[in-house]
């Protein structure tokens, strides 16, 4: 009688769970996704792509009303995305990239999830903005627009141009040894500076005309990148970095990696450093945006008092003025068409859990006036300055994922609301939590806990790792395409009845220098698991969660992390699903040819294969479900394939899946609702009756 009422009580539970859940994986991967927002030098057209089921097309709108026109009509789930989208400098054109997965190694290279027996292209579209006409210019990558309806681009590291407004071929605009990696047109459009590398040093040129020779500027057997040109172009600044290989310095010992800020003047090619960073460990992340605003001044990103900040160099005095004091992260900076500010999305806010968000900041370059213009609990990014201090940028919630939104004076626009579908569950998903833990060394870790009211009074809780690692996941949406995924998969997972925890740990961005660059990470020692394990040791402590039925799960850097968990910890991590994981890490010091060898070679080698999840097979004993597809330019599969080696060889048991054709991105939406679901499953055979 007993086993009865306790088999009843069992169907009851299981029963009471399946009719709560009100949503599928299939109708929550429905959402959202823009990307690649841009407007023209006026400021007043606006146009961004939009994925949507794994359809990617542009859109535009123009002011006053902005009102969204969707210009292109691809309806397939193919793969292809959309990339370097642009405003042509007259304003009458569109350009895009269609094809490739430009989140890695080998962006220019085809994406063919299908397994088509032709391999689509990499390709530049353009769109007349008059008449809407679209048409194929070719193949190739890496968009720069010049004068007028001018367009140059990169194929196979060389540098060809085309008239958008003739109905031309493009032209190969001149040949160079060595491939070309970065090019800016000058103000006035008759000069091309370009970087391209020549092996261990890379050189700064500029291309006038067929019968002019090639200007290169102050060459050395350094490493030249990001040339900028003044407003008057008669000077180009750029960054410059050592080149070479250098001396076989202690691999275990961090050092300083130096880099300058230099000024050339273009008519003589003389050139001297303006600004030098200082020889510290945070003075050695050289962060992307580097700018060229007015005559008197450069702006920069750096993270040389220990968060990522924009400053001002003053041309004259050499001065730097911070523009962005805080402690907080800067990302996603853009110049206004008239550079006269700079915009950007942050992690600040009057609330502590504004550490887990984004908002947007602008500073005026003439008062060094710093204002936000966002705020709340919303997650907002990827700002667009617009004509008359007006902005656009992207927008989300905990619940609605993120839309095109337009900012004028105090009013905010949601545009193309219309586009969430009817059977998008937004009112369903609940708002996680900002939770804070300790980790073993007293480092102080922040995550997300995602749990739906109601259900069991224990129920089973999963740790989610995301990769990167310099990543940060948010308390809503999150504005990177791949983590829109993971986002939706936890909000599922609630829905289940799971208990989820998503761990921001060290080797993250958003939380200073020292949590971002930790000593003893990674392969010389993988500090970072400390974070993971205490993420998981609290949520097995929480007084609603079963501490036996823990599970975890991650993707890239969380997969390895994911299978280090399994490997050192499966008493505490019952199961798991590593996704595209790094397993095998000694190989991160190949044994040079030649005499020099780094003193702590050995030691270096030994720590790597310790801080890998290969080493510790003996102990794993957890489930595991491997996922790999074979064409991931991230992390090669083999990673995953000599994993599932060993375990073979040692009679372990496993579950896999292994997608054909398909990119460490899941380009086929197909792929990516499938991979969630099979997640999800899995995580549910294991851990709930």
């Amino acid at each position: 009688m007993k086993k009865l009422f306790g088999l009843l009580v069992h169907l009851f539970v299981f029963y009471s769970q399946l009719f709560a859940q009100s949503f599928t994986m299939e109708e929550i991967g429905k959402f959202t996704f823009p990307s690649e927002l841009t407007s023209d030098r006026s400021g007043t057209q606006l146009a961004w792509a939009m994925y949507e089921q794994g359809m990617r097309n542009v859109y535009y709108a123009k002011a006053p009303d902005f009102n969204p026109e969707k210009l292109t009509s691809f309806d397939k789930d193919d793969g292809q995305e959309i990339t370097g989208l642009r405003f042509s400098q007259d304003g009458n054109w569109l350009i895009f990239v269609r094809g490739g997965d430009h989140g890695g190694y080998l962006y220019s290279s085809t994406v063919n999830v299908d397994n088509l027996p032709t391999l689509p292209k990499v390709e530049i579209w353009k769109i007349n903005l008059t008449t809407q006409a679209i048409s194929i210019i070719g193949e190739g990558d890496d968009l720069v627009v010049g004068p007028g309806s001018t367009l140059a681009f990169l194929k196979s590291g060389k540098v060809f141009t085309i008239d958008l407004a003739k109905d031309l071929d493009p032209s190969q605009l001149f040949d160079i040894k060595g491939s070309v990696n970065s090019m800016e047109f000058s103000p006035d459009g008759k000069s091309l500076a370009f970087t391209v590398n020549r092996g261990g040093h890379q050189l700064l040129g500029i291309y006038r005309d067929a019968e002019k020779p090639i200007q290169f500027i102050a060459p050395s057997f350094h490493r030249y990148s990001q040339p900028k040109w003044s407003p008057d172009g008669s000077k180009l600044a750029f960054i410059k970095t050592l080149g070479g290989t250098g001396a076989a310095f202690p691999l275990l010992e961090p050092r300083h990696a130096p880099w300058e800020i230099w000024h050339a003047y273009v008519a003589t090619g003389e050139a001297k450093m303006l600004w030098k960073a200082p020889e510290t460990l945070r003075g050695s992340y050289r962060s992307f945006f580097f700018s060229y605003p007015n005559e008197n001044e450069l702006v920069f990103e750096s993270y040389h008092d220990g968060w990522q900040h924009l400053y001002a160099l003053d041309l004259q005095s050499k001065k730097e003025t911070l523009l962005t004091p805080g402690d907080y992260m800067v990302e996603q900076i853009k110049l206004s068409p008239d550079g006269n500010r700079v915009v950007f999305s942050a992690n600040y806010g009057p609330s502590e859990a504004d550490k887990d968000r984004r908002h947007i900041g602008s500073v005026d370059l003439k008062s060094k006036q710093l204002n936000w213009e966002t705020t709340g609990a919303g997650i907002e990014a990827y700002p667009v300055a617009l004509a008359n201090g007006n902005l656009a940028y992207f927008s989300a919630t905990a619940q609605r994922p993120h839309l095109v939104t337009v900012k004028k004076e105090d009013k905010t626009q949601v545009l193309q609301s219309n586009l969430i579908p009817a059977d998008f569950p937004e009112k369903q998903l609940i708002t996680p939590k900002q939770v804070k833990f300790t980790a073993a060394d007293g480092t102080t870790v922040y995550g997300q806990l995602f749990e739906k009211e109601g259900g069991s009074s224990q129920k089973p809780g999963v740790v989610f790792v995301h990769g990167g690692p310099q990543r940060q996941m948010l308390l809503g949406w999150s504005y990177m395409d791949y983590y829109t995924n993971t986002y939706a998969l936890n909000q599922y997972l609630a829905e289940m009845g799971f208990v989820v925890l998503s761990v921001n740990f060290r080797l993250g961005i958003g939380y200073g220098y020292e949590f971002h660059r930790p000593a003893y990470g990674y392969y010389q020692g993988a500090v970072e698991y400390q974070d993971v394990k205490a993420g998981g040791e609290f949520l097995a402590n929480l007084p609603q969660v079963d501490g036996d039925k823990i599970g975890i799960y991650g993707g890239s850097y969380g997969g390895y992390l994911t299978a280090l968990a399994l490997a050192r910890d499966s008493d505490l991590f019952k199961v798991g699903v590593d996704i595209h994981g790094v397993h095998d890490l000694d190989g991160r010091y190949d044994l040079p040819e030649g005499y020099e060898i780094a003193p702590d070679y050995e030691k270096a080698k030994e720590i790597a294969w310790n801080s890998s999840p290969i080493s510790d097979l003996d102990t794993w004993t957890s489930p595991v479900l491997f996922i790999h597809s074979d064409d991931d330019r991230n992390v090669n599969v083999s990673q995953t394939t000599n994993l599932i080696r060993r375990f073979d060889e040692l009679k372990k048991p496993y579950e896999f899946i292994l997608i054909p054709g398909d990119t460490h991105h899941w380009m086929k939406w197909e792929n990516m609702i499938r991979v969630s679901n099979e997640t999800a499953n899995f995580l549910q055979n294991h851990l709930m009756d």
